[in-house]
């Protein structure tokens, strides 16, 4: 049992995350600006925060083998600042909930990249990228960015994907997706039995 930390809990993500993560006997401390969208849980402990505070965040961060950030990369924590909140905690690993836009598409293409990217997910995308990329530059931290595919929305617990690398996954039907409740059992799952230390993977059916 690890006692982990979820940044942006009360997000779509972060939520399924902590659900799984309680639900496998973990504790979890849940940080966001308004922890009152939060259900008490047995478990979780909440605190009110802005995560873009990084003293304040590395305060809250100590005493937790991991954080798990779920929070937007557009107006939501930046790398460099979850890096040293990290540090300064004694946090020795970090887990972000990565976007799918910086994922291959074709050798040397991103979705980004590609005509038929949404333009208005293109900020939020590009950030991502930005973030991925300082992650990689950081060599003292044990980190994973875990991308989803091209559609990421709430659906159903099965239990049932397929894990890939830098590159898109798509399905025998052409789609690209996942349900957040499959991805936060992926994620949990690289928590308990680390595969993919310092490196980007994605998740997809």
């Amino acid at each position: 049992m690890s006692h982990i930390a979820i940044l942006g809990i009360t997000g779509r993500a972060g939520s399924r995350i902590a659900t799984e993560l309680l639900g496998r006997r973990h504790t979890v401390t849940g940080i966001a600006r308004n922890i009152g969208q939060a259900s008490a849980q047995p478990g979780l402990s909440l605190q009110a925060a802005d995560v873009t505070d990084g003293k304040a965040l590395a305060r809250l961060l100590e005493g937790h083998d991991v954080v798990v950030s779920s929070t937007r990369f557009v107006g939501g924590i930046d790398a460099a600042t979850l890096i040293a909140a990290a540090k300064q905690a004694g946090v020795k690993r970090v887990v972000v909930v990565g976007g799918a836009g910086s994922l291959e598409v074709a050798p040397g293409i991103a979705l980004i990249d590609t005509p038929e990217f949404p333009e208005i997910y293109k900020a939020e995308a590009s950030a991502g990228g930005v973030f991925l990329q300082a992650l990689r530059g950081e060599t003292e931290l044990d980190w994973t960015f875990i991308s989803p595919p091209a559609l990421f929305e709430p659906g159903q617990r099965t239990g049932h994907f397929r894990l890939g690398g830098d590159a898109l996954l798509i399905d025998g039907a052409g789609n690209s997706h996942i349900s957040m409740e499959d991805y936060a059992i992926a994620l949990v799952d690289e928590i308990e039995q680390p595969r993919h230390p310092r490196q980007r993977f994605t998740v997809g059916y």
